[in-house]
Order: C-alpha cells, then sequence, then structure tokens
C-alpha cells in the first residue's frame, strides 16, 4: 500500500523532494565545517546560507501542498525558491570572483563572529577571534572554494525547485 502511494508521487512532488534533501544536505554540510571543522565563515558565507534556511521550511510547505493537491500555491512556493537560489547563485559568483581578485569584495567583510558588549568580554572576544575576510578562500576542494560550490548547488537547487514549480503548475503526474 505504501509502494502504490509513493508510485503516484507527481514530477512536482519528486524534483521538490530531492530539491528539500539537497538544501539540507548543504547547509549541514556548511554547519559541519564550520563547527566541527573549525572554518569560520566571512559575512558573505552567512548571507548565502540565508537562501538555504529559508528553503527547507518553504520546500516542506511546498511538498506537503503537492500531496494535498494544493498545486497551484505549491508551484508558487517551488517558483520563489529557485528565484532565492539563483539570486544566492549571484552572491556567490559576486563572493567566488572576489576571492580570486576578480573584484575587489565588499570592504565591510571582516568576520562572521559577533563581540560580546562588556568590556571584559569583548577583550577576550578580540583575542580569541579569527577573522575571515570574504576575498580570501579559508578551503578549496577541486579548486573551487566555499563560495563556488555555493554557486554550484544553488543553481542545481534552483533548477530542481523550478522544474517542481512548472510540474506543479502544469498539475502533470
Amino acid at each position: 500500500m505504501a509502494l502504490a502511494a509513493h508510485a503516484e508521487r507527481g514530477a512536482d512532488y519528486r524534483y521538490g523532494a530531492v530539491a528539500l534533501f539537497l538544501t539540507t544536505g548543504a547547509i549541514l554540510a556548511a554547519l559541519g565545517f564550520q563547527y566541527i571543522g573549525g572554518y569560520v565563515p566571512c559575512m558573505l558565507c552567512l548571507i548565502e546560507r540565508y537562501a538555504y534556511y529559508a528553503a527547507v521550511p518553504v520546500l516542506f510547505v511546498a511538498l506537503a501542498l503537492t500531496s494535498g493537491s494544493y498545486r497551484g500555491l505549491a508551484a508558487i512556493l517551488f517558483f520563489l525558491v529557485a528565484l532565492a537560489f539563483l539570486a544566492n547563485a549571484g552572491l556567490g559568483v559576486y563572493h567566488a570572483g572576489a576571492e580570486w581578485k576578480f573584484w575587489p569584495g565588499p570592504e565591510t567583510c571582516g568576520g562572521g563572529e559577533s563581540l560580546s558588549t562588556t568590556a571584559g568580554g569583548l577583550l577576550n572576544d578580540i583575542q580569541g577571534i579569527k577573522v575571515m575576510r570574504c576575498d580570501e578562500a579559508s578551503f578549496r576542494f577541486l579548486g573551487i572554494s566555499f563560495a563556488g560550490w555555493n554557486v554550484v548547488s544553488s543553481l542545481l537547487i534552483m533548477a530542481l525547485a523550478l522544474r517542481a514549480g512548472l510540474a506543479a503548475a502544469a498539475g502533470r503526474r
């Protein structure tokens, strides 16, 4: 019975579910690199995470709407996620370009950690803070920095969300 219910899922649900899986995996990987690997994110890195944080619940709601046959509303949510990840890919291109010195990064980009408000706490924070610049890649895998991998994942998630939105709008199964 459960297998029959799964077989009835539409393309909108399948593409949306893969988008949700990849979104969740990407943000968990970023948090893992930060909290387990010790890579301190810069300001742009933190801003690039916003699309992932917002997309997880939005994609979940969109999937619930497709299951409840509210495909029109689901399509709108899928399209919003696609738009958010298109913008996020653009931000990632800007960030990666600044790392490769193609253009200057933001002058205000100095680090992703907040400081204490008390004088003693502030001194302790200053001594232990690792400032991460937005125009320096802290890690590269296959020659691509975190910002570059964000572009890759954002474009993939955008394509999946767009495909889910188009399928939901068409009401296809």
